[in-house]
């Protein structure tokens, strides 16, 4: 497939390009020449009809997904393309000791833009493998890329799902149906072990792709701070920080999550580790929950969805992180830890901080930072991509 499209960019448009950053903006444009649709391939050229880079094109405000950029120039993304993308994204993760590790069979695999395939996340479950396509332009080459998955893989492939009804929006499936297993199957749920613990995860209909792997190397660190010690786990999902927890000798730790569905993975993914004594779950909401409940906990952990998706929003995300943890700090005992995060993408670090440092102020504790958090190496950021630098965390000491 020779590319389709040509685009050219508006005078002074091309500097984020020319700094490898993988999206062009439809408001940068300005003129294209060719047939257009929704996945065609396209280069993109400056004002001066330099070649920049090429990629996928949608009709959207993201205009083109950056695949390649100067002086590399593909004729096409065919599967030996999308093979080598997928083999380096393998690599990686086989460099950060993941990809063939005994005690931890469930790792992301493709990190969109941080592994230069901007628009599609691919998890791994124990042989098992969910994608999620986050661009429509994207999506015709889904077998393609499944394809290249296998290709990676080899006998090793137990399934793959496509879970991507949940990223795409909702006109997109008016004429189409959502994948589901595009190949083999899945119990429902798959067990997985993580740092040699075991979780059931529920790829079908669970959160994302079923289990919140960006918080692996976070969670390992909880267990530093638990043992002998009363934790909460607010915003718990199924348990994860919980089971950590109780892993580590917690005297006692509190799961609470406003989803009856989360609860029950939750108690079970307790069940299977141990500790069930030591353990008591509560469907509630989070924040009403801090707020009405007078009893004091050594270790608090705050890890909400994100509150802001989009800059208008910001304020008010910025509000109620402020809220959250100005509930959490009142409600540690002094000498306590409150580990605390944001995954939203427009609150960067420094923003979270003065956010946290406001509640600290308004709830007259003095507060230490011990640690700042980050995603881990298989949620790699592109650094020319400053908006992939999305999970932020903050362990607190509170006096």
């Amino acid at each position: 497939m020779n590319p389709s499209l040509k685009i050219t960019l508006r005078s002074g448009k091309d500097d984020a390009v020319r700094r490898f950053h993988p999206w062009v903006f439809s408001g940068a444009i300005k003129k294209t020449e060719g047939r257009a649709w929704d996945g065609c391939h396209a280069e993109v050229f400056s004002n001066k009809d330099e070649y920049l880079g090429c990629g996928i094109y949608q009709d959207a405000t993201i205009a083109v997904r950056l695949l390649a950029f100067a002086p590399e120039r593909p004729e096409s993304f065919g599967q030996d393309f999308w093979y080598k993308k997928l083999m380096a994204a393998w690599q990686l993760r086989q460099l950060a000791g993941l990809s063939q590790n005994p005690v931890t069979n469930v790792y992301r695999l493709v990190h969109g833009e941080g592994d230069h395939l901007p628009g599609l996340i691919i998890d791994h479950y124990n042989g098992h493998l969910v994608v999620q396509v986050h661009a429509t332009g994207l999506y015709p080459y889904l077998d393609t890329i499944v394809q290249g998955v296998q290709a990676v893989y080899g006998d090793a492939v137990r399934s793959i799902y496509d879970k991507s009804r949940e990223t795409l929006p909702g006109p997109f499936w008016k004429d189409r149906e959502p994948r589901g297993f595009i190949t083999g199957a899945a119990d429902d749920p798959v067990e997985v072990v993580e740092n040699g613990l075991s979780f059931m995860v529920d790829i079908e209909k669970g959160q994302k792709t079923g289990f919140f792997i960006d918080q692996r190397d976070n969670r390992q660190l909880l267990t530093r701070y638990c043992q002998g010690k009363k934790v909460l786990n607010t915003f718990s999902y199924s348990g994860g920080f919980s089971v950590y927890a109780l892993k580590a000798g917690a005297s006692q730790v509190y799961s609470i999550d406003s989803s009856a569905r989360a609860m029950d993975l939750c108690v079970r993914n307790v069940s299977l580790n141990g500790g069930e004594e030591r353990h008591t779950a509560i469907t509630a909401d989070a924040m009403e929950y801090l707020r009405s409940n007078t009893e004091q906990h050594d270790v608090i952990v705050l890890d909400p969805p994100a509150f802001a998706k989009h800059q208008h929003v910001k304020h008010k995300a910025v509000q109620g992180y402020k809220r959250l943890n100005l509930e959490a700090i009142k409600a540690i005992a002094p000498g306590g830890v409150l580990f605390t995060f944001s995954c939203s993408q427009v609150v960067d670090m420094r923003l979270f901080q003065a956010t946290v440092m406001a509640a600290a102020i308004l709830a007259g504790r003095q507060v230490r930072v011990l640690h700042q958090l980050t995603q881990p190496a298989d949620h790699p950021a592109n650094m020319f991509h400053p908006e992939g630098q999305y999970l932020k965390g903050l362990i607190l000491l509170i006096d």
